[in-house]
């Protein structure tokens, strides 16, 4: 398995740091953010230290952890979710390791902060 020293995703998985796991598979795991921001608030990550476009290039592995990230929040969130990944500084990428998001379990409101552009005419 591939790891970097100093991403605490990798101690996460490897148990040096603690989290609260919510499944694990062979290849990737599921445990909370621990940001609280939403009250659903998860963190899907691949066991292997990968970049998040290395990530979304692996077709198997992107599509297990998207079908299951679906899949929890349909049952968590029934109001209604999202399944976000960040890619990069502009991105707002705070982990340098591949991670989507799962977040629910309230109004999430608009998610972007500029103005509404008008459509071209």
């Amino acid at each position: 398995m591939s790891t970097a020293t100093d991403c605490i995703f990798c101690k996460i998985i490897s148990g040096t740091e603690p989290a609260k796991f919510h499944y694990e598979q062979v290849d990737f795991v599921v445990f909370e953010n621990n940001l609280g921001w939403f009250p659903t608030q998860l963190l899907f990550v691949p066991k292997n230290h990968m970049t998040q476009s290395d990530l979304w290039s692996t077709r198997d592995l992107i599509s297990e952890m998207g079908y299951l990230a679906n899949q929890m929040g349909q049952e968590r969130c029934p109001g209604g979710y999202r399944i976000i990944s960040n890619f990069g500084e502009d991105g707002m990428q705070s982990q340098k390791h591949a991670h989507i998001h799962l977040v629910g379990g309230t109004n999430l409101g608009m998610y972007v902060w500029g103005k509404l552009k008008k459509p071209s005419q």
